[in-house]
């Protein structure tokens, strides 16, 4: 374990905060309506992990747990599909609130609608989650995938109907792949979950899709320890997630919002890389990214996203795969009396992120920097489960580390 993680506070200067609108409440409760709508919804369990949080010497602790999110075992259906709501709603002149589940998939919704091809680059949960949707919605997509992904994520597209492949490329190249290829078909179009310039109003509505599980967690939470969490631990690849927690969270408790810590892979770190000149811009990975959280390995931050944090994030965290394995193996086997949870390689990350700053005298400083401590209530995101079973069992069960 010689490398580190490192962190670096929020320094960044402020802007006008013209993106926190995304996130606004009402814009988040027609996002839940629209999901609540769908046969397979229902509310992803919070897991209340009491004899761990007395191991880490905190208050309380909350694992939102997605592996149990549509049958795909990540939470990532939720932005597509409804920014796919939301697209098919203003092509046909209507609200999103009027096209429940039921009506999007009817006869009558299709020949007015037509055929569209949807499509998109992920390392598997996003293009997973679009396949489906697509699928269940009777429309058309093509799924690009970044060289080294895993056979199995691969497969759990095809599934789903779509026309998928894995290429010889990074995530950010599969990005403008997708790009090119849906601007080159007659009603493409592209559900991507990072913005460029030209490219925002679909990132902002998967951000408000996002919002479901947030509002999800935050009522469960509240429920149970009777308070909103004084903390919140968020994994990001581009930010998408991470800029969704944060807005919600901001919109909801404007006067005392909880501090959010902003964890990534740091072999993918260019959130963290572009809080850490402190200049306000962003910074571009372009490498490969070798880590085994294939879901965050993304080197282009997105820039709605990207304005929220810089704004309001505490924390921004670069952690190497050991992180988020020691995550995965300490929520697989927690202390007796707290129950397991299946968490994958991206979605270990920010409690793996928690238990080393609680328990190791390396972070310390940024223990009491944050203000962890006996009085903390802490949330953590758990953003999939083991969406590839077989790397999951050679992780938690016979000790591989990348």
């Amino acid at each position: 374990m010689t490398d580190k993680i490192k962190w670096v506070l929020n320094t960044l200067p402020k802007t006008e905060d013209k993106r926190l609108n995304i996130m606004e409440l009402a814009e988040v409760r027609k996002a839940r309506t629209f999901h609540e709508s769908f046969p397979q919804y229902k509310p992803t369990p919070l897991a209340e992990l009491k004899e761990m949080a007395s191991f880490l010497h905190i208050n309380s602790l909350m694992i939102k747990d997605e592996s149990y999110r549509f049958g795909l075992k990540a939470f990532k259906v939720l932005g597509g599909s409804y920014a796919m709501g939301k697209y098919i709603a203003k092509k046909t002149g209507r609200d999103v609130s009027e096209l429940p589940y039921q009506e999007l998939t009817s006869n009558k919704l299709k020949e007015e609608f037509g055929q569209a091809v949807f499509y998109c680059a992920t390392d598997g949960n996003h293009g997973r989650g679009v396949a489906w949707a697509a699928n269940k919605l009777g429309q058309k997509c093509v799924i690009y995938m970044p060289k080294g992904t895993t056979v199995t994520r691969l497969k759990n597209i095809l599934k789903e109907g779509a026309r998928a492949t894995i290429e010889e490329v990074n995530y950010d190249a599969c990005v403008r792949m997708a790009a090119t290829a849906a601007g080159k078909v007659t009603n493409g179009v592209i559900v991507q979950d990072t913005a460029w310039g030209g490219y925002e109003e679909v990132p902002s509505w998967i951000m408000q899709g996002y919002g479901t599980m947030v509002m999800e967690a935050d009522e469960q939470f509240v429920k149970a320890v009777g308070t909103a969490p004084t903390h919140v631990f968020v994994q990001a690849g581009v930010g998408s997630l991470a800029g969704a927690v944060q807005g919600y969270f901001t919109n909801k408790y404007p006067e005392n919002p909880p501090a959010v810590v902003v964890t990534e892979a740091s072999e993918a770190a260019c959130i963290y890389e572009s809080a850490k000149t402190a200049d306000g811009t962003i910074r571009v990975i372009d490498t490969d990214m070798p880590t085994i959280m294939a879901g965050l390995a993304c080197g282009e931050p997105n820039s709605l996203s990207w304005d929220i944090l810089k704004n309001h994030t505490a924390a921004f965290l670069s952690c190497p795969d050991w992180v988020t394995v020691k995550g995965m193996r300490m929520l697989a086997a927690p202390l007796k009396g707290d129950r397991p949870v299946t968490s994958g390689e991206s979605g270990a990350v920010p409690f793996g992120a928690l238990a080393a700053i609680m328990t190791e005298e390396d972070y310390i400083p940024l223990k009491e920097v944050l203000g962890l401590n006996k009085d903390s209530k802490v949330l953590c995101f758990s953003t999939e489960g083991d969406t590839d079973p077989v790397r999951y069992q050679n992780i938690v069960w016979n000790g591989l580390n990348q």
